[in-house]
Formats: structure tokens, sequence, C-alpha cells
């Protein structure tokens, strides 16, 4: 079975970013539905959802609660939020990490 992970590293800071609010969404019909919710642990990660999940090939995003992250490290950002919208073609494992700082921020389809 597919599976969506994320992992959030605050590059500013040179650590994980802990406690950084991720939301799960799948297209359909041309719109974003809301598949789960959690917070990346003190690793940065998320690793599974809390709920079952059945992933398949389709348009996914997941959005990052940045301006919140940053403002309980005690610092302003300027992205409140970050988006990945990315696509799942096949039975693998999906894992799309997120470097973050509060000025910019970059992704890439990890392993």
């Amino acid at each position: 079975m597919n599976s969506i992970t994320t992992h959030v590293l605050d590059t500013a800071l040179g650590r994980p970013a802990a406690g950084v609010l991720v939301e799960l969404f799948q297209w359909t019909d041309g719109a974003p539905v809301t598949l789960a919710h959690a917070h990346t642990d003190a690793d940065g990660r998320v690793q599974g959802w809390g709920v079952d999940l059945a992933v398949g090939p389709h348009c996914y995003r997941l959005t990052f609660a940045t301006d919140e992250y940053f403002t309980a490290t005690g610092r302003n950002a300027f992205y409140p939020s970050v988006t990945i919208d990315f696509r799942v073609v096949d039975g693998s494992h999906y894992h799309v990490p997120l470097l973050l700082s509060p000025y910019g921020y970059s992704t890439y389809r990890g392993s």
C-alpha cells in the first residue's frame, strides 16, 4: 500500500521542526478534501496520520502551519503557511520533506 510521510527541518536553527501542524488533502472533483492532520514529532516527522489512509493514484496536498511554528519559537515568518501539491502515480512510499526557514523553504521527493 502507498504511504505518505513528511519531515520538516528548520534550516535556520539546524534542527528538526517539532510541533508543526500538517494537513493532508486529496484532490477530488477539482477540490481538496481533508484526509488527515498531525503535528510533527520531536524529530520533525509525521510518520503516521492516526487514521487508515487508502493512498492511490491521485493528486495530494500537504499544508504546513508555519506561522504558528515560528510564533511558538519566537520568530516572525514571511510565509504564514506552506502548501505542497504533488501526484501519486504508483504503489510506492511517498516522502515529502520540507526545509524551512523564516524567509524561505524548499521541498523535494525524498525516499
